[in-house]
């Protein structure tokens, strides 16, 4: 980054450290050699004379061992400081990370690939000073290396370049939630799983899963690697559920790289948000005395539409979500382990939502790991929030090959239920189109969107044709969310959406629904403990304390939350009045706190309360049965009668059999 002066290029010696090795995986997480390159200098032939000094623990980030530019800002009431939270160290360049690895006697013969879970956003692997032919630039997917060549039995360095500058324009001022310092950083590092991994010559590569309730079975389509023809190939298939009861066993001969066949899941319990029953697959190749084996988690769930509504096992299906855009405020990276998605999502859940979209980007393994236990259903996007699609080939090339990579990465989880190319997209709708439908043909297991809502001319008010569901704020006949109405009607709870949905072709869900600001919790402040400094929330309570106000801050906070959960409630409720609804997404249940610090939660950054609505509370008007009632007005006098019309919305898996007893004072 040319803007970076006091850096320059440092080399790094050898650095021998302890690996953990359990079976054919060598984990690599632990001390790491690393290098600050601002200036791209890149390896010279000096390498090996340099001596350097700098360590860091992997998995992690640069900001997390303190390299980088220290923040210099201080709180004060300007545009600067409000625009998002602020990183300890900031770098934006070239860094390097090297170790040693020992690799063991018994690797020889075998394929190696070397595995980095989650980058930003370019790397590059040198072995003894000797370039990986190939590079990776994923966002959302592991980086894979094969280093067979290089790494025989015994000692090696392994040496890392990451490059966390732009490579495509993918978003309208780095907004897109991949690459972003509105909510996650532009951290450089490597997070989550870092391993070498030995395989056979003859491997499984990757294993399709997809379910087909109707036939109670399972479609497998299996990619093999390095299958030369000298051997006949077994495959060995076989399921189970996961109390561990194994389903009957399957053998197939296999000619060729690529099988596809049927296997048998009689009597399938089936995987939704109230019974999130999972099953295990393993394929085992055998080939002479090569042995390989595959493994895979799924749920046998049905996912359709019918009526332009959404069903899921051929139950009516209604999303209650709300967004989330990387928002993980202590590290300023998201968790790579299921327990920090146990806390996301149990506290949805707890709030009475079952579904959570992401917002341009999409989340690790451990997210949907997670998902899938708890029957939460996913929206993933691409990295994408642009205004320019179509105008540059490369980009649109990444976009392709993004959306292969995710698709094998994570489509076998059944939590993986919608899929949108990116969020308020512009630009040539053709090349969306084309993207949409290379993946909507090759993979069914998902349900696909062109754009998650747009602004573009001439589009946005009605479904794309090849549409499977919509996300929007307004049809061509109306608006579909409060924000559109409440500044300029008067207050009812008669009303629905029913008429701007009206010959709806497909299943409707309402975009970003609530943006209702609240006042910032300054007793917040005190959670920011890791890499992000809120200077926002600082530069308030001074401004507070110098005008004597301080001490009102919470009654602030409580007055603006009230009404924003007021006006949250009514929001949800119109979209549960609505017949023909299939949903709402929340902008949001939590804090957003980057694009100005829109503070439009119930909850904070941390997905903790603010002490504004009880999930009890919330649960009474978002969960899978609520109480309605249409009435005309908000306030009525003594002299008056109180009409009311009451009704159920009901998403659960049961009739309601109930009498429901409802009083007023």
């Amino acid at each position: 980054m040319s803007s970076i002066k006091n850096y320059f290029w440092l080399l790094f010696i050898v650095w021998g450290v302890s690996c953990s090795q359990s079976g054919n995986k060598l984990d690599l997480s632990g001390k790491w050699k690393v290098a600050l390159d601002s200036l791209d200098t890149g390896i010279t032939e000096r390498w090996f004379d340099q001596t350097f000094t700098g360590e860091i623990t992997l998995p992690g980030t640069l900001c997390d061992a303190g390299y980088g530019i220290p923040c210099s800002l201080k709180p004060s009431m300007e545009r600067e400081i409000f625009l998002n939270l602020k990183r300890k160290y900031d770098y934006v360049g070239v860094a390097w990370y090297s170790r040693q690895v020992d690799i063991p006697a018994d690797w020889q013969g075998e394929q190696v690939f070397l595995g980095l879970e989650r980058v930003i956003w370019n790397s590059q692997v040198w072995v003894d000073g000797q370039k990986a032919d190939e590079a990776n630039e994923s966002l959302t997917t592991p980086h894979r290396f094969d280093l067979t060549r290089f790494l025989t039995p015994g000692r090696h360095t392994i040496s890392i370049r990451i490059d966390n500058r732009k490579q495509y324009d993918i978003s309208v001022k780095d907004l897109a939630h991949a690459y972003t310092n509105e909510t996650q950083t532009m951290w450089n590092g490597i997070i989550g799983e870092i391993a070498l991994q030995a395989v056979e010559k003859t491997h499984i590569k990757n294993m399709t899963l997809t379910p087909d309730v109707d036939a109670s079975k399972v479609h497998v389509q299996l990619d093999i690697e390095g299958n030369a023809g000298e051997q006949p190939i077994k495959i060995i298939f076989r399921v189970k559920e996961k109390n561990g009861v194994t389903l009957p066993v399957q053998e197939i001969e296999l000619t060729g790289n690529e099988v596809s066949f049927d296997h048998p899941v009689e009597n399938p319990r089936l995987w939704d948000e109230f019974n999130p029953h999972l099953y295990e697959a393993e394929a085992e190749l055998r080939s002479g005395n090569t042995v390989d084996k595959k493994q895979a988690t799924f749920g046998m769930r049905k996912l359709s539409t019918q009526q332009s509504l959404l069903h899921i096992n051929g139950r009516r299906m209604f999303l209650r979500g709300t967004l989330e855009c990387c928002i993980f405020p202590l590290k300023g990276y998201p968790p790579m382990d299921k327990q920090g998605w146990q806390k996301v999502f149990g506290v949805a859940r707890e709030y009475g939502l079952n579904h959570i979209r992401f917002h341009s980007w999409c989340p690790p393994e451990a997210a949907f790991e997670a998902a899938d236990e708890m029957g939460m259903y996913l929206q993933v996007e691409l990295p994408l929030w642009v205004l320019t699609v179509g105008q540059d080939k490369k980009t649109v090339d990444f976009l392709f090959t993004e959306a292969d990579k995710i698709m094998k990465s994570y489509g076998n989880h059944p939590s993986f239920c919608f899929w949108s190319l990116g969020n308020e997209l512009q630009g040539d709708f053709a090349v969306l189109d084309s993207l949409l439908m290379t993946f909507k043909n090759r993979d069914k297991r998902h349900l696909y969107m062109t754009t998650t809502f747009t602004f573009e001319r001439g589009h946005g008010s009605w479904p794309e044709s090849h549409d499977d569901f919509w996300v929007s704020q307004w049809t061509k006949k109306g608006w579909i969310r409060g924000q559109g109405i409440f500044d300029t009607q008067p207050v009812d709870f008669m009303h629905d959406y029913r008429a701007a949905i009206d010959s709806m072709p497909v299943p409707v869900i309402t975009h970003e629904i609530g943006q209702y600001s609240v006042f910032p919790n300054l007793k917040e402040i005190n959670k920011y403990t890791g890499n992000l400094i809120p200077l926002n929330f600082m530069a308030i309570r001074d401004d507070l304390e110098k005008k004597g106000r301080l001490a009102e801050a919470g009654d602030y906070t409580a007055a603006s939350g009230k009404l924003a959960a007021i006006l949250y409630k009514e929001e949800i409720e119109r979209a549960l009045k609505t017949p023909g609804f299939s949903g709402f997404q929340l902008l949001d249940l939590h804090d957003f706190p980057g694009q100005g610090t829109a503070l439009v939660g119930l909850l904070d950054a941390f997905w903790e309360s603010k002490g504004i609505i009880t999930p009890t509370e919330f649960r009474n008007f978002c969960a899978p049965v609520v109480p309605l009632v249409r009435l005309a007005k908000a306030t009525y006098t003594s002299d008056e009668t109180l009409i009311v019309k009451a009704e159920a919305a009901n998403f659960s898996n049961k009739e309601l059999i109930d009498i429901i007893q409802m009083s007023f004072t």
